[in-house]
């Protein structure tokens, strides 16, 4: 019988720890790495060996903003973006088809159209959807998740009319005639949230336990659930989750804004417990749009339009105020969607006014996407401890779009990598998936293949001055996260820290760059445990 549960031998072993980054060996007690080092620091007599082989292992991946509810979700649905789907022609085709499949009296839902990648380079109308099924309502969710168009029986449903104002922070999109085109933005395509089709939480656990093997075999095991847009409970839908099979380490999150009343919003110590392996991480607050959908509140105007065009702001300061101050209360984290310079700005701004209400372990409060920080917006940030939480792949799978709404030099400042890790920010990288139009936005090695090359999916360069290395991509994909996160025990192998760890096909830290999104995990463990194996 050996002192340990497990030892691993022979490893190229990258462990995230900056006072000890690489290791040979590591032994596994009780869920946690009990040691790691050189195989000579080891007696392996009477030990349970493992040989790697010289396998690359790394921590386990953890993705700080993702929205795994929608991810399951959508792979029911119509997939409208390549390689499925090319053109709106394509789209209405399969509209027709699954109106044949599901009969009437249902709903047809798509998800991750990107008008730069149909061949008609133009975002659908209802007149489109009209031709695929004019009987029952169709809807189809932007890649962003920030647009949504809908055909015309959506729109008589909602009671969307030409007399119908916009809301606030929305646009109803309208002809040159004063019609709805179909098309909502922003707060405008909550208008259809009292008829749309609403799934059971028994449904939603069932679809997350069957999400996680997808993760483990990505490599991911932590997550953050960015927040849904209803204000049902997603903490007993994820414990219930667990209880099926979901295995991932998961921080929630509440928008803010779905829930009318706040008291619904359970931020109880239990909940905010950062050992526990389902914790409420927090709440989430909107303050903008997306750049591919030009509603990024941005502090000049989108190139090609009138001169005014500058995006949507989609919360007000008392808005913002109201959520920080109940995050306050409870001790929990806010995190901030700020995409365009006006947005990032104003939410440090406000953040930064306030005493950090947080230990330590983890930030207080946290910009999602920081795609167009200012220097005030840096520098601000970095003396508040707000940390960022960006998504590399966004430049990757939207190229088109980004450079159609900014051009080129614009586009090549967004996400300023090397802008921010040099202000002191705390940065971690994430997908949002499926938030992009990637049908595999989730694939983490895409997003750090995004971050080492700053080359799109079609070979344009994204600003190769802010490109970084894949150690500290890696690190920004674990130990950041973790920090993020406030997974205080997690994201470095070291010991003490909990066994999360992933054994790759191929060593991912010398390898071509260009060939990043080639690897594979071989196996994926979480606290010592095996969760997935090819």
């Amino acid at each position: 019988m050996g002192k340990y549960d497990k030892v691993y031998i022979n490893g190229k072993i990258f462990t995230s720890d900056s006072a000890n980054p690489y290791a040979e060996a590591m032994a596994v007690k009780d869920g946690k790495v009990a040691k790691i080092g050189n195989v000579s620091d080891f007696n392996i007599e009477n030990e349970d060996v493992t040989d790697l082989k010289g396998s690359c292992v790394l921590p386990g991946l953890i993705d700080s903003h993702m929205h795994p509810v929608m991810i399951a979700d959508n792979m029911n649905q119509i997939v409208c973006l390549p390689p499925y789907i090319y053109s709106i022609s394509e789209l209405i085709s399969s509209i027709k088809e699954k109106r044949q499949v599901q009969g009437p009296d249902k709903w047809i839902l798509g998800w991750g159209y990107d008008e730069g990648k149909l061949a008609e380079n133009r975002t659908p109308t209802r007149y489109d959807l009209d031709q695929g099924a004019a009987d029952v309502p169709v809807c189809i969710f932007r890649s962003c998740g920030h647009i949504r168009c809908v055909n015309s029986k959506a729109l008589a449903m909602a009671g969307i009319t030409d007399k119908t104002p916009d809301p606030v922070g929305g646009e109803i999109e309208k002809d040159c005639n004063g019609q709805p085109t179909g098309v909502l933005k922003e707060n405008a395509r909550f208008l259809l949230d009292d008829i749309f089709p609403v799934k059971t939480g028994e449904e939603i656990s069932q679809s997350l336990a069957d999400l996680s093997l997808l993760l483990a075999s990505l490599g991911i095991t932590g997550i953050a659930d960015m927040g849904n847009l209803d204000d049902r409970d997603y903490y007993d839908i994820y414990t219930d989750a667990q209880k099926k099979g979901f295995v991932q380490k998961t921080g929630i999150f509440y928008m803010w804004d779905s829930f009318a009343d706040k008291s619904k919003i359970r931020l109880t110590p239990d909940r905010l417990d950062t050992r526990a392996h389902i914790k409420v991480q927090g709440v989430k607050l909107i303050c903008d749009g997306g750049i591919s959908g030009r509603t990024a509140w941005c502090n000049r105007p989108y190139p090609g339009g009138d001169g005014t065009e500058c995006g949507i702001a989609t919360c007000t300061r008392e808005n913002f105020e109201s959520a920080m101050n109940f995050c306050k209360e409870h001790k929990a984290q806010l995190a901030v969607h700020a995409m365009g310079q006006n947005a990032i700005d104003m939410a440090v701004s406000i953040i930064s006014g306030e005493e950090d209400w947080l230990d330590d372990n983890m930030p207080h409060a946290r910009i999602e996407h920081a795609s167009m920080p200012t220097s005030y917006a840096l520098e601000t940030a970095a003396a508040s401890d707000i940390a960022f939480v960006s998504q590399p792949i966004f430049m990757y799978a939207e190229v088109e779009r980004y450079l159609e709404n900014l051009g080129k030099e614009w586009f090549q400042e967004t996400f300023p990598m090397q802008d921010v890790l040099k202000a002191g920010i705390r940065l971690a990288f994430s997908t949002d998936a499926p938030a992009t139009p990637l049908s595999n936005a989730y694939d983490p090695f895409i997003c750090l293949k995004s971050a080492v090359t700053r080359i799109a999916g079609n070979g344009e360069d994204c600003g190769q001055k802010h490109a970084v290395d894949i150690e500290t991509a890696i690190r920004l994909y674990t130990a950041e996260s973790a920090y993020v996160m406030g997974f205080s025990d997690t994201g470095i192998l070291k010991a003490g820290y909990c066994a999360d760890f992933i054994i790759l096909d191929r060593d991912i830290l010398n390898i071509p760059a260009e060939e990043i999104d080639h690897v594979k995990v071989k196996s994926t463990y979480i606290d010592g445990k095996e969760v997935y194996h090819i």
